[in-house]
């Protein structure tokens, strides 16, 4: 059963992370002003809804991983801060899976906004 009060609890937390990146992380505000763009994009050139369904997907994993390698990154800076020589590879790699979601959501949004420009 539901217990509201938990919930809502759940709920205060996510919000506090949430914000916590927001104010911590100059790529997670970038990238969260460019979905800004892209779903003010989708409005204006009234896409189909399976556009905007593929849009709202990747612009959710672009910031998704984003948080994921904030995340791993202060864990690895817990663990080993900066002594072990796996600590910049595994935070080169974390941010190379950014890099990957990022440019596979610019080269969607490419290809759906493309089509309504150049109509």
């Amino acid at each position: 059963m539901l217990k509201v009060r938990q919930f809502a609890r759940s709920m205060k937390y996510a919000i506090k992370g949430f914000t916590e990146v927001f104010k911590e992380e100059q790529s997670f505000r970038v990238q969260v002003f460019v979905a800004f763009v892209v779903f003010c994009l989708a409005v204006y050139f009234q896409v189909k809804i399976w556009e905007a369904i593929i849009l709202v997907m990747m612009v959710t994993a672009v910031l998704v991983f984003e948080i994921l390698n904030s995340i791993l990154e202060r864990m690895v800076d817990a663990l080993k801060p900066r002594i072990h020589p796996y600590v910049k590879i595994i935070k080169d790699m974390t941010a190379s899976a950014v890099l990957l979601v990022s440019s596979a959501a610019l080269v969607v949004g490419a290809l759906i906004f493309g089509s309504y420009l150049f109509k």
